[in-house]
């Protein structure tokens, strides 16, 4: 049945996808192809030559490796991507920073179709999106795609594990988590407010993306997304990195 499930949603993106991407690969950017050997999960596969590829922009939950269980549908989006991509030639289209500190490649994946298989993967909510500077090419329409799946309360969005949180719900078990969390903003200064019981600050290295001198309003209703923290004085944390952490 699961299986079935993959291969019904495989069709189902490759239809919807095939003309609404066509021009994607348009778009200005460093660009090659190379041709998929082995995917390890849902967003990281490895090259016939052997360089390992980190889909950017996103964030697909974990397998199960060595003694670390799995999270809800990591093996689903894993099958996804295998069936999207397995054996086939794909183009890489790379950001400002092209590795990460795993010395991955970091990229947008496309098919010979110009289907995009980052946007895909959020789109039948497989990933949420995971945004860090100064990779913002695709942020906003890497987005877009996530909110229809969360809307619409497709894959992880309907899991514990990924739903969003009110900031009023958010304690000590959630330490370690990544999250979207919802509420209104209070306490409010230059570069940091307070989020129910969670102190959300911009660090000084990442202000710079910013534009504004004040990224929230008092009593503004937003969402952040990031990892929760506790600070030095214990309390509970979330930094923003990225100005698309922000809605």
């Amino acid at each position: 049945m699961l299986l079935k499930t993959v291969n019904t949603l495989v069709a189902l993106l490759l239809f919807a996808a095939g003309s609404a991407h066509a021009g994607t690969l348009s778009v200005v950017s460093q660009s090659r192809w190379v041709e998929v050997d082995k995917v390890f999960d849902g967003d990281t596969f490895r090259t016939t030559t052997g360089e390992k590829i980190r889909l950017l922009g996103i964030n697909t939950p974990e397998v199960a490796h060595n003694e670390e269980p799995g999270q809800p549908l990591g093996g689903e989006a894993k099958r996804l991507l295998e069936q999207l991509i397995s054996g086939k030639t794909v183009r890489l289209k790379t950001d400002r920073d092209m590795k990460d500190s795993y010395d991955r490649t970091l990229a947008q994946i496309y098919l010979r179709n110009g289907i995009w298989i980052n946007e895909q993967l959020l789109r039948s909510g497989m990933a949420h999106v995971y945004t860090f500077a100064p990779n913002f090419r695709w942020s906003e329409r890497l987005l877009k795609a996530e909110a229809e799946a969360r809307n619409a309360r497709r894959g992880i969005w309907k899991t514990d594990t990924f739903a969003v949180l009110d900031a009023d719900n958010v304690t000590d078990r959630h330490i370690g988590q990544f999250h979207l969390i919802r509420g209104e903003a209070k306490t409010v200064e230059k570069w940091r407010f307070q989020l129910g019981k969670l102190t959300v600050t911009v660090p000084r290295s990442s202000r710079k993306w910013f534009r504004a001198s004040s990224i929230v309003e008092q009593g503004q209703l937003v969402m952040v997304r990031g990892k929760i923290r506790t600070s030095s004085n214990g309390g509970l944390f979330l930094a923003l990195h990225s100005p698309y952490d922000l809605e």
